[in-house]
């Protein structure tokens, strides 16, 4: 009997991409588009999704809640929390274009909002902790509400199809951005909905992910302790908030957020120096279960930045290539190649090696 895609479970599949430009010069988001349509059949039309950093110029300074609803009330009740916590300048429906591939949407809106000074004052957080804690708020309390992206200058866009046809519904070729990242594929273990496509953001974190980790449990039971929730049940998602932990809460470098998440084997640690020996000891011992194991490429997204991280085996594919003061990352050379044909460098990192590029100095966004 023939089986047709997304009929069958490939656990090899997911495509993902990201360009980001050193100089901060901004760009269409048509370019990611076509450059995850180059891995089409690694979809399954089950989710696809982006994210652009710099794309809110004007309101940079502003979070971008970008909120789906399922009702009405879902949306009364999200109105009036965010009313409540925040100073809301715009509130708006997310631009989208009719695609006959792209059914059973839900209401789309985006609020452009500050935190109220009062109520961090209150409980005696900054912005960034107010913001985190309200949006895991609303995903848990307000039934048929979901926030999925709220960073500043940024937002995610994803739905249930393939990317291609995701992007366009959202006219990212309306937007520019110093950084696009995307990702073709969904679900894993879980049924498809639009809230479970990749990237799953947290503040301006986001993160889109080939491979199945195996320590979900593990992780999850960590990172609840520390006021996260994982609603969706998804190893993308509890990834998302191990970044934000280790970065934002703990103060880790990414270098060092990639030695905890990709670890060194014992046997590599032995032979280390006595200084890195101490370190990378620490880390294991300290966050041995935030240890993600398994099969993985992940592309993070964050403000000035972009990093890609192979699991230690290197069980899923990832190409990088250069060209001028662009980086290109995908999961098929022909994705970068369709883009730009002509690099100046390209090779496949390390597993474990995390890629990070950055805003070259003295560049703002």
């Amino acid at each position: 009997m023939l089986q047709k895609e997304g009929e069958i479970r490939i656990p090899s599949g997911c495509a993902i991409s990201g360009i980001f430009s050193r100089s901060g010069q901004r760009f269409n988001g048509e370019e990611i588009i076509r450059s995850i349509a180059a891995m089409h059949d690694r979809s399954n039309g089950l989710g696809g999704g982006f994210a652009g950093y710099g794309i809110y110029p004007r309101t940079k300074d502003l979070y971008a809640l970008h909120v789906f609803y399922d009702t009405p009330a879902a949306k009364d009740d999200c109105e009036k929390f965010i009313a409540q916590h925040f100073e809301m300048e715009v509130a708006e429906k997310i631009p989208t274009r009719r695609d006959p591939s792209i059914t059973d949407e839900p209401a789309i809106w985006r609020y452009f909002v500050f935190p109220l000074a009062k109520k961090m004052l209150d409980i005696q957080v900054d912005e960034r902790e107010f913001v985190a804690r309200c949006v895991v708020k609303i995903n848990t309390t307000i039934p048929g509400a979901y926030v999925f992206s709220s960073g500043k200058n940024m937002g995610v866009f994803k739905a249930v199809g393939f990317p291609e046809d995701v992007g366009r519904y959202y006219c990212l070729d309306q937007y520019e951005g110093y950084c696009w990242t995307a990702h073709g594929r969904y679900p894993t273990n879980t049924p498809g909905w639009w809230g479970g496509a990749h990237p799953f953001a947290m503040l301006d974190y986001s993160v889109v992910h080939n491979g199945e980790i195996s320590s979900y449990d593990a992780n999850r039971r960590f990172i609840e302790m520390y006021g996260y929730k994982c609603t969706l049940l998804t190893d993308t998602e509890v990834i998302t908030y191990i970044i934000d932990y280790l970065n934002r809460k703990k103060g880790l470098t990414l270098q060092e957020v990639a030695d905890v998440i990709a670890a060194p084997f014992w046997i590599e640690i032995e032979k280390m120096s006595e200084a890195d020996k101490k370190k990378y000891t620490y880390f294991r011992n300290a966050f041995s279960s935030l240890l993600i194991t398994g099969p993985f490429s992940i592309l993070l997204g964050f403000t000035g930045g972009m990093m890609a991280l192979n699991d230690r085996l290197k069980l899923r594919s990832m190409v990088v290539g250069e060209k001028a003061d662009r980086v290109y990352v995908a999961s098929e050379e022909c994705a970068i190649r369709a883009i730009e044909p002509e690099l100046d460098k390209i090779w496949s990192p390390k597993g474990g090696e995390p890629v990070i590029v950055t805003l070259d100095e003295g560049v703002t966004v």
